[in-house]
């Protein structure tokens, strides 16, 4: 009985989610309406495939009618058309082997096994994609079924043709939807967030009793956070596909600010590491107490590096056409402050040996991470 319980609350917390994926994708655009609307467009035109094949075909070939307009819908429409035309040219070459076998040689074991490593090594020619393997299958269906014949490999073409522009004509009739603005929006809530990040760092390294708790769970989120960039960057790139042959408009520059993102994305990806690293450090150093022991001087200079790091890197994920000037003067002002830290440093009195390689590695984290923000400031500022 606890087995049958524990099935039932599976398929109830199931049903659940699914239905609250549904509330949420017809509440607001985003990812999730667009798998709806992409589910629904391709039922359609799958079920229209397969209608006007049967009406207009032999029932033999009425199948690859659905099946390539499930090819032909994919998320872009770069990308059907992309997928649409590597399995035509995949349907023609598997054809042409199986009917100039079936004519040459005839139906036998031994043509069969010379059809199939033909199509293998024809289906291995870069220009068929993902549908290689299709050359093998669509022979096999036409040497097997159609015995070769011309007759059945146009019809087979004709069911083809039919499902390819089923799938297609549902994206012209609505094509996908743009989400230029989301993307950008995402890169600058990362960057408000990486930046909120450094500031509390550096209130977490001035405090005089740090918050070890704040410290384990920043080291714990630190993984969410590349992981978050990473889908942020897929997400972009996914945007930038979107926008070829795509008929639907959208706003004005769209592309300069999906390139914009993708710059800024790459700069927050880096920083992300040198983030990680510096909660790492300070961790490390709050367990062995390193951290007590820097000087008094050293804890306020470099919170103030890291504020003005975090400030330029609110500015370089702002949503609208970088500021060079702006973004200028944050940079230099984390610059100087840095410099000043390191004059002061090599200039203080000797410190232990761990505290000296703590101030070292904190250093050079905030060096690197300057370094990529002045890299990205020239990207960014390219491109606006």
């Amino acid at each position: 009985m606890p087995k049958w319980v524990d099935v039932r609350e599976r398929m109830t917390a199931a049903a659940m989610e699914r239905a609250g994926y549904v509330r949420r994708a017809v509440r607001a655009a985003g990812s999730e309406r667009d798998e709806l609307v992409l589910g629904a467009k391709t039922v359609i035109a799958a079920m229209a495939a397969w209608v006007l094949a049967r009406y207009l075909l032999p029932p033999a070939v009425s199948t690859f009618a659905p099946f390539t307009a499930l090819l032909a819908l994919q998320a872009t429409v770069y990308r059907s058309v992309r997928d649409c035309v590597q399995y035509l040219l995949a349907v023609a070459a598997g054809a042409t082997l199986a009917a100039t076998l079936a004519a040459v040689a005839g139906i036998h074991g031994w043509t069969f096994g010379l059809l199939t490593l033909l199509a293998l090594c024809v289906g291995r020619i870069e220009r068929f994609g993902r549908q290689g393997t299709q050359v093998a299958i669509v022979g096999f269906f036409a040497f097997s079924s159609g015995q070769g014949q011309i007759g059945y490999i146009g019809h087979l073409a004709g069911s083809v043709g039919i499902g390819a522009l089923c799938g297609l004509a549902a994206h012209l009739v609505l094509a996908p939807a743009r989400h230029a603005r989301h993307r950008q929006q995402a890169v600058a809530d990362l960057c408000t967030m990486m930046s909120e990040r450094l500031d509390d760092l550096a209130d977490t390294l001035e405090t005089s009793d740090p918050d070890r708790e704040r410290l384990d769970r920043w080291r714990r989120d630190g993984r969410l956070l590349s992981a978050e960039c990473e889908r942020i960057r897929q997400g972009i790139e996914a945007e930038i596909e979107n926008g070829h042959l795509n008929p639907r408009r959208s706003i004005e520059g769209a592309d300069r600010a999906l390139i914009r993102a993708r710059e800024a994305i790459t700069v927050a990806e880096r920083g992300t590491d040198h983030l990680r690293s510096m909660t790492r450090t300070l961790h490390h150093a709050l367990d062995g107490r390193e951290l007590s022991g820097l000087p008094t001087s050293f804890r306020p200079d470099y919170g103030a590096v890291l504020r003005a790091l975090a400030s330029a890197m609110r500015e370089i994920g702002r949503t609208s056409p970088t500021d060079r000037d702006r973004l200028d003067e944050r940079i230099d002002e984390a610059a100087g402050t840095l410099d000043l830290v390191n004059r002061r440093e090599r200039t203080a009195a000797d410190a232990s040996p761990s505290v000296h390689a703590l101030q070292g590695t904190l250093l050079t984290d905030a060096a690197r991470l300057l370094a990529d923000l002045r890299s990205g400031r020239q990207a960014l500022t390219g491109v606006s």
